[in-house]
């Protein structure tokens, strides 16, 4: 075992399915690391899947999951955003125990995707609209404004996520003021 990886899993409240499952994942000629602070299984050094826990559950996240087949119906797109990346949930070590011959397939099918190196296609995205104190901020801040336009697409995007997110217009504007440090210095909110 990956001593980095040992330590994340005992961190995390998922310890004993984490560990169930780890020797699953590694049988599937998966190598294993820590990235952003979960273990992450690659093939031939690209990510496959990651293991994420939750308060209800834990899951493997399928990073191209939207180009899998999927005959169970067990991928889930988790979140509004989430473009490409598909969770497979569990909630217990005989949920794993059951499902293991499927989880073994699809990670089959995963490492063929990149094998293949297929690529998720672009999808056409809305246009984000700024929020109105943001457009403020960069009237008074033109470098804020070029910072901004300077960092990638991705990451302008989290920012117009995380700002539009709140309700009220003070807590948009705090937000924005909160983050101006780290887009001057371009980067991305979880830079």
């Amino acid at each position: 075992m990956n001593p980095p990886v040992d330590q994340s899993a005992k961190a995390n409240a998922w310890q004993h399915e984490i560990q169930t499952l780890q020797p699953i994942l590694l049988g599937c000629g998966l190598d294993m690391e820590v990235k952003w602070g979960k273990p992450c299984f690659s093939h031939e050094g690209r990510n496959i899947v990651l293991i994420q826990g939750f308060k209800s559950h834990f899951a493997l996240l399928f990073f191209k999951g939207v180009l899998m087949a999927d005959p169970h119906q067990l991928l889930i797109k988790f979140g509004e955003n989430t473009q490409t990346a598909r969770q497979m949930r569990f909630v217990d070590v005989e949920d794993i125990l059951a499902q293991e011959p499927i989880i073994r397939a699809y990670i089959a099918e995963a490492i063929e995707i990149e094998k293949a190196g297929l690529a998720v296609p672009d999808q056409a995205k809305p246009a984000q609209e700024y929020p109105e104190a943001l457009t403020i901020s960069f009237a008074e801040m033109p470098e804020l404004k070029a910072a901004f336009l300077a960092l990638s697409p991705g990451r302008q995007r989290a920012y117009l996520i995380h700002f539009s997110g709140a309700k009220q217009a003070t807590t948009r504007q705090q937000r924005i003021q909160k983050c101006i440090p780290q887009i001057l210095a371009g980067k991305g909110m979880m830079d």
